[in-house]
């Protein structure tokens, strides 16, 4: 098939996936200020620290077997191999998520004390309601991916955030409940799709079990396993340490920080949600390295823009989104942040190149060195810069992952990336970054620089030929 082919096929699925998380982002940053009006920033902390801890463990307890999913649905030969792929995966996350709910229910007053939650255990019981309803509802979801039926998906992406957003606004701003009812409300709209995809698959979702492939499902996944839980402390553990070092008020400032930057994440989602399924059904390897090497460039050139547009743009963003004058110093940290969810984008299409070569086991060293990275960081910064040391921290950990994923996959899957480009995009949109906040420049020319973007890459020679001619033809004074 025909790069272009490819290319637009990929583009289609990550729109129309990208369609619920385009909702769900938007109005997150709409809901901001009702967060941060009815919660104070402790409160708002203690909702992302039980959010990190749930995360953690859906990692721990799937074992690698959503990852494992995707790579086997495509090896299995027919539909009934198909199938049970399906039913082996779906039994096996049912089982591990109900265990998960069992002990988040049972040990909830120990797990609360530990995550300095406070007395109440009710926040750490709805987050174990929260990742049983999550695990399960991802596994379903994933069947739509395999099946590359992005509207299906979609549907139930924007309806899972409507009924989500309903239940929040009622649960925070009605009744009154707090850090709790941001989480209930968090998972009520999962739990109600989560029912009617049941009943929808009811066909597909026999009695079946088969050992053997899930042996192999593990064997391919379980190496994963670490190499999540690394992406996780990546993720989320800077904000046990500015809890620790700086207090829940300072967690719930980050938070703000990460929400505002999360713009980014919708571009990001979007693609991840399209891309396993994308990438392992290219049959032909030529097709699928060449395939791979400009979907790098294109992706990290449109996140690089949108990282500059909100790290420029900052001041005014957090301004314009938070009512608690406590929570402007967000500003702080967006620009990093969104730039390291650029570059952790680009490490997602070049860890492809492993699951693709089957040799997964040695991803764990990669993450694992970016997560040792982010811990050092995180105890030398954070004690002297609060959130924005964690703001550092997560960006050079994304930064070692991509270049440590660089070297592992030209070992295992060498694919000819477009480096001066890549390099070339994510340089400028930089650079324009530190002239509008070290300038600290005004709206008006902060904007123009945002806008300046695809222009300064024109005159670095970014464009290829048959790119620019293709300008051409869209913006006719386009040179």
């Amino acid at each position: 098939m025909r790069l272009g082919a490819e290319l637009r096929r990929l583009g289609k699925h990550s729109a129309i996936y990208g369609l619920g998380g385009l909702v769900s982002r938007i109005l997150a940053t709409l809901l901001l200020p009702l967060y941060t009006h009815y919660l104070p920033t402790s409160a708002y902390g203690r909702v992302e620290t039980i959010t990190a801890a749930t995360a953690v463990l859906a990692i721990v307890l799937q074992m690698g077997i959503s990852s494992a999913f995707f790579r086997f649905y495509f090896d299995a030969k027919d539909d009934p191999g198909r199938l049970t792929v399906v039913r082996t995966s779906f039994w096996f996350t049912m089982g591990m998520s109900t265990l998960g709910l069992v002990l988040g229910l049972v040990f909830a007053s120990p797990v609360s004390h530990w995550l300095a939650l406070g007395h109440d255990p009710s926040l750490v019981r709805a987050g174990a309601v929260g990742l049983w309803a999550q695990t399960n509802y991802n596994q379903l979801t994933s069947l739509f991916r395999v099946e590359q039926r992005s509207v299906q998906y979609a549907i139930a992406s924007v309806a899972n955030v409507l009924i989500t957003v309903a239940a929040m606004v009622v649960f925070v701003a009605v009744f009154h409940w707090g850090s709790v009812g941001l989480v209930v409300g968090n998972f009520t709209g999962t739990l109600v799709v989560y029912a009617a995809l049941v009943a929808y698959r009811s066909e597909q979702l026999g009695l079946e079990f088969d050992r053997a492939l899930f042996r192999g499902m593990q064997h391919f996944g379980m190496p994963l396993v670490p190499s999540a839980l690394a992406l996780w402390a990546i993720n989320f553990i800077d904000r046990e340490f500015v809890g620790w070092y700086k207090g829940q008020g300072e967690v719930g400032v980050y938070s703000a920080a990460v929400k505002v930057a999360g713009v980014i994440t919708f571009v990001m989602v979007a693609f991840r949600t399209a891309w396993p399924a994308f990438a392992y059904s290219i049959e032909d390897d030529r097709d699928a390295k060449r395939t791979y090497s400009y979907v790098l460039t294109y992706l990290l050139t449109v996140a690089a823009w949108m990282s500059l547009a909100l790290g420029a743009l900052a001041p005014w963003i957090v301004s314009l989104l938070t009512s608690r004058p406590g929570y402007l110093r967000a500003e702080k940290g967006v620009a990093l942040l969104a730039f390291a969810g650029a570059v952790y984008a680009g490490y997602t299409v070049l860890a492809i190149g492993s699951g693709r070569a089957r040799k997964t086991q040695f991803n764990w060293v990669v993450t694992g060195i970016g997560a040792a990275v982010n811990i050092a960081l995180n105890f030398w910064l954070i004690p002297a810069y609060g959130m924005v040391g964690a703001s550092i921290s997560t960006a050079a950990a994304y930064v070692v992952l991509f270049i440590g994923m660089t070297l592992y996959t030209r070992r295992v899957y060498p694919v000819a990336y477009q480096w001066r480009r890549v390099l070339t995009s994510l340089g400028v949109a930089v650079g324009l970054t530190v002239a509008a906040r070290a300038g600290q420049l005004a709206l008006a020319p902060s904007a123009l620089l945002v806008l300046a973007y695809p222009l300064v890459l024109a005159l670095l020679g970014f464009y290829l030929p048959a790119e620019r001619k293709r300008l051409r033809r869209l913006v006719p004074s386009f040179r």
